[in-house]
């Protein structure tokens, strides 16, 4: 039972509490009105902020000896894929793309050169519409079904990873996940580095929190993230730590 489930029976059975001690006792609605504005912040929390595990299971960060983190990008391919592709190359280090279906349709070839210079293509959605997180379940299960086949048809792999656009989880997702079997990718270094501007504060950021089996979560789509991007690997070089494919990152976890 997920967490949210685990939550909507603790409401209900409030609920039903509340309301015998209403009738009963004459209780004040107050005390239903704090219960469910704490029940509401706790939902918004677990759909907003992935490592919370609300929803569903997603793994964010890994326990490992070994000085391994894990880069990932989102929303790509884009016109600034090849110069993060011939970024990695340059310093020896492979990351793991999170596409957009789409966006895979209008670049073939820049999904075919990811996975052959050794780097994993998993699945972000076919679409990634501004209003996914309100989607219905057969509406997602359509977004991640059609971007599983372009891949395998454009790169003979078909995806195990998932990442929802924005992190945002809900129960659609959650039932999504159930039926397609893929495994959630979340992370626990936000670069904000779509919405910070400064290249310093970005890679200051990613920098501070870095620690052996993180998962770092860049996006191949401006200039700015390829600078940061440069500079980040020359950190992980400098601090003996190497990037490598999440799967690859699961596989160096403690046992």
């Amino acid at each position: 039972m997920s967490k949210h489930q685990i939550g909507y029976t603790i409401f209900g059975v409030f609920t039903l509490f509340y309301v015998y001690g209403y009738i009963v006792n004459g209780w004040s609605v107050i005390y239903y009105v704090s219960f469910f504005v704490l029940w509401f912040v706790m939902v918004l929390y677990g759909s907003f902020f992935i490592r919370s595990n609300y929803h569903l299971k997603a793994i964010s960060s890994v326990k490992t000896d070994e000085r391994v983190v894990s880069i990932t990008f989102d929303d790509g391919p884009t016109v600034h894929t090849n110069a993060v592709l011939d970024i990695l190359k340059k310093g020896g280090h492979k990351a793991s793309f999170f596409c957009i279906g789409q966006r895979i349709q209008e670049n073939p070839l820049m999904a075919e050169r990811i996975v052959k210079e050794g780097h994993s293509i998993e699945n972000h959605t076919y679409s990634h519409s501004k209003h996914i997180s309100f989607a219905s379940t057969k509406k997602l299960i359509e977004e991640i079904e059609k971007t599983d086949e372009i891949i395998k048809r454009q790169t003979g792999v078909k995806p195990q990873f998932f990442r929802p656009p924005y992190g945002v989880t809900n129960p659609n997702f959650m039932r999504t996940i159930r039926q397609s079997k893929h495994v959630v990718i979340g992370w626990n270094i936000r670069s904000l580095d779509t919405v910070i501007e400064s290249e310093d504060k970005i890679l200051k950021r990613i920098t501070k929190l870095v620690k052996n089996g993180s998962i770092i979560l860049l996006h191949d789509t401006s200039e700015k993230s390829i600078i940061v991007l440069e500079r980040l690997l020359q950190y992980l070089n400098d601090n003996n730590y190497r990037s490598v494919t999440v799967d690859e990152l699961l596989k160096l976890r403690k046992k």
